[in-house]
């Protein structure tokens, strides 16, 4: 049985937002969910610079993909979220918090210069252990 266990070292700040470490046991398959954005149903991007809209798109990607694969959310062990705007942060917290409550997994946000397409604001990588 796959045990997901989320902890952080004594000496080091524990955040409410997310874990600091994450320490599987157990597992048998994981999953590496390739980087999600919004699409539209021909592919192309997906709900113009809307950040909201995107960011609801690319979790709900995400959390298809975590299924198709036999997965849950609550089996995502990290995250790594990609903006192109930094101060898309706040809005992202509320709608990440959403999809997978008030704590995280392991999870690493950058502010990078561009997409794929510079319509795309934002991309979410994960990995989930089953």
């Amino acid at each position: 049985m796959t045990r997901i266990e989320w902890y952080a070292a004594e000496s080091v700040y524990d955040p409410p937002s997310h874990a600091q470490g994450v320490k599987v046991t157990g597992a048998e398959t994981l999953l590496f969910i390739a980087g999600q954005v919004a699409f539209d149903e021909q592919g192309s991007p997906a709900h113009g610079r809307d950040f909201s809209a995107q960011a609801r798109e690319v979790f709900r990607s995400l959390e298809a993909q975590i299924e198709a694969g036999g997965a849950s959310l609550r089996d995502v062990v990290k995250l790594t979220t990609y903006l192109t705007d930094i101060r898309y942060r706040e809005e992202l917290n509320a709608i990440r918090e959403e999809f997978f409550g008030a704590k995280l997994p392991a999870h690493t946000q950058v502010a990078i210069a561009a997409l794929g397409r510079p319509e795309w604001l934002i991309e979410v990588e994960a990995i989930a252990a089953l």
